[in-house]
């Protein structure tokens, strides 16, 4: 099967920039965009464009989030708002991989039936208790930036959303192997050369500082060290993951995308 897809991903030539942007939304987003190439030269690109997919969901996340505030609403309704966005344009699947790796992880079991407990259909005890801090956590940081002003709020949730993707391309590089033969994880583990993930984590952190300007004088330093945390916070967990479940899974990239937002989000609201 490997050398059939590599095959054919030779004959069809490397993969454009259109093919990587279709797989990034088409695989971490719910928006209707086609997926036309499912192979490695496509994955490569795509969790390259990773940070612009989050930075559109993010975006619209914010955006939801002014809108209501300038409407009238208080800042923990638009704060609410703006955290189910997210969820929507994704379906929940970076929540429920959250869930899934919460349980894995608290199980306590070796990897294999990690795994199994992580392919379930249920959520356990560990999973809910995470994803309830988790959204908590997320509605408490904006609400308490969308009460300073409403750009400040739409800012936040933007850079959440452009350094979240960043970590999973972190987490698609080279010498970073997949748990399991199929799946998400699969398709991506090591696509990306190392070089290329510092690249683009470098790039989402100076991109992170030029949206902090909304926020002079200081607004730009604590955004570039808000996402520097967030990458960390993310790398921490996949290094934890890696131990625990010999590599990544789409279930992992899930629980990475959070746990960048949140601590994002945390760290602009604590500045």
């Amino acid at each position: 099967m490997e050398r059939t897809e590599s095959t054919d991903a030779a004959a069809r030539g490397a993969a454009t920039l259109g093919d990587g942007l279709r797989f990034a939304f088409g695989t971490l987003t719910a928006l209707p965009v086609a997926l036309t190439r499912w192979d490695r030269p496509a994955a490569r690109r795509g969790m390259v464009c990773a940070p612009l997919a989050g930075a559109v969901v993010g975006l619209a996340a914010g955006t939801l989030g002014a809108v209501l505030l300038l409407l009238g609403a208080g800042p923990l309704l638009a704060a609410v708002a703006a955290v189910a966005v997210p969820a929507a344009l994704t379906r929940g699947l970076h929540l429920d991989g959250l869930a899934d790796v919460a349980d894995g992880l608290g199980s306590g079991k070796p990897a294999d039936d990690a795994l199994r407990i992580m392919k379930q259909s249920d959520i356990g005890p560990f999973g809910v208790l995470t994803l309830v801090l988790v959204l908590l956590a997320q509605v408490a940081a904006l609400s308490e930036l969308y009460a300073r002003d409403w750009a400040t709020g739409a800012a936040a949730a933007a850079v959440a959303g452009l350094v979240s993707r960043a970590a999973l391309t972190l987490a698609a590089r080279a010498g970073v192997p997949a748990a399991r033969p199929q799946g998400l994880g699969a398709a991506v583990a090591g696509v990306v050369g190392v070089r290329a993930a510092g690249a683009t984590a470098a790039a989402v952190v100076l991109l992170a500082a030029g949206a902090g300007t909304v926020r002079a004088p200081y607004g730009p330093v604590l955004a570039a060290a808000a996402a520097v945390l967030a990458l960390a916070a993310g790398e921490l967990l996949l290094r934890h993951c890696r131990r625990r479940f010999g590599g990544v899974t789409g279930d992992v990239f899930g629980a990475l995308s959070e746990t960048a937002t949140t601590g994002v989000l945390v760290v602009l609201a604590l500045g």
